[in-house]
């Protein structure tokens, strides 16, 4: 049965996406069939993977809000062994229709159950919101990886993800678990970032992936090409960080199953 993990934080600008495209990217080249799920009406996630959002006639929209199945609404990527239910800009309004919807918060979960025994992964890019939608990420998810951004502000909001986690854990899906906090953006050279990460460190412990991403100009240029950085340019720090969390994860989940 596939792991379901869903990236996300309330804060725009940390890496949420970047994370998805290219962790998913990362997982399928290590042979792990993987899906990605673009909840974000922005629809960056397939834009970056080569999908323009305008051509998609079947979105994580209609399998939502119309019951589309997911099988019928996923496409294959430039990625060999990962696919993508995409997203329109349409997204936005999907939290209003779905208010009168009986179980409203459980939509994701039960469109996903009919594809978990055919991924390993699968991988569902969050809105920068604690909306309905987001919601139904968590409330999917078996986990969630919450990227920190290396900058001053990187710590604010944190409390209050933690807070909605808590609660859906508490009213809908017992089983969450927080996968792990990813220091995104790193620079090596900044005090500031370095202090970050080890505040992290003192306040999550082992829940801190050791994997960080760092600032890396060919990560920011990949997405134009519609291309994630591990096709656009392997050798690439941030190629081989994402590579790298990607064995991480792994790994974690290997060890869990032993235990």
């Amino acid at each position: 049965m596939g792991k379901i993990i869903a990236i996300a934080n309330q804060k725009g600008g940390v890496g949420k996406t970047t994370t998805a495209i290219n962790l998913s990217a990362s997982l399928a080249m290590a042979k792990k069939k993987t899906l990605l799920i673009d909840a974000d009406p922005q629809a960056n996630a397939s834009s970056g993977l080569g999908i323009d959002p305008k051509n998609v006639t079947s979105s994580i929209y209609e399998c939502l809000v119309d019951d589309y199945p997911v099988t019928g609404s996923r496409l294959p990527t430039c990625v060999e062994g990962l696919d993508i239910v995409a997203s329109r800009i349409d997204l936005v309004g999907a939290e209003l229709e779905l208010i009168n919807k009986p179980n409203r918060e459980n939509v994701m979960r039960r469109s996903l159950d009919a594809v978990r025994d055919e991924y390993e992964y699968i991988i569902i890019d969050c809105s920068p919101s604690l909306g309905l939608i987001t919601v139904n990420a968590l409330t999917a998810a078996d986990s969630v990886i919450i990227p920190v951004q290396a900058e001053y502000f990187a710590l604010e909001g944190i409390s209050k993800l933690l807070n909605t986690i808590r609660i859906i854990k508490g009213k809908l899906n017992p089983s969450l678990q927080i996968e792990g906090f990813l220091l995104t953006m790193y620079d090596a050279r900044l005090r500031l970032a370095n202090q970050i990460y080890e505040e992290l460190k003192s306040h999550f412990g082992t829940m801190v992936f050791n994997t960080v991403i760092p600032r890396n100009i060919r990560l920011s240029e990949a997405p134009s090409h519609g291309l994630p950085a591990i096709l656009y340019d392997p050798n690439s720090r941030g190629a081989t960080s994402h590579v790298q969390l990607a064995k991480e994860l792994i790994a974690r989940r290997a060890k869990a199953k032993k235990q």
